[in-house]
């Protein structure tokens, strides 16, 4: 029973230290977003770009890349145009009521807005219904954010 308990109290222990669902889906190491790709080269040149490390910018908790100087000025301008949707979490999940990580290379934007999934196999997927998705997603959304 004593090791019952121990392993209760390790467990809530170890939970509360995990810290809540950050504003944006980022790697371990160096806190980046998109895993460093640069969220205007979507809208701007339609493909998945990496950026550079020179052209960085610290915004909701995440370090966001880009390719030029010119895309770092449009997003620092106007960020929300910019970010992808659902913290930068894989919009498929999101719509299941789970997060999962991206790969920044299976991207859609949709209505001005860039969606994210977690591989090209997942973003199959998710484009059979994508308006069915996204409204799934956008209910499921706010109550990951609380959780």
């Amino acid at each position: 029973m004593k090791v019952f308990r121990c392993l209760c109290l390790l467990s809530l222990c170890l939970a509360s230290a995990l810290p809540a669902l950050a504003a944006y889906n980022t790697t371990f190491w160096g806190d980046l977003a998109l895993k460093g790709y640069d969220p205007v080269a979507y809208f701007e040149q339609g493909e998945a770009v990496e950026g550079r490390k020179e052209f960085s910018y610290e915004w909701e908790g995440a370090n966001w890349r880009f390719a030029s100087q010119d895309h770092l000025d449009a997003f620092r301008s106007d960020p929300e145009r910019y970010a992808p949707q659902y913290g930068g979490y894989c919009a498929w999940a999101v719509s299941q009521g789970k997060t999962a990580d991206i790969d920044p290379e299976a991207w859609k934007v949709v209505d001005g807005k860039l969606y994210l999934n977690y591989n090209k196999s997942i973003q199959h997927r998710w484009e059979k219904d994508i308006p069915g998705f996204i409204r799934k997603a956008d209910e499921e959304w706010p109550k990951l954010r609380e959780d």
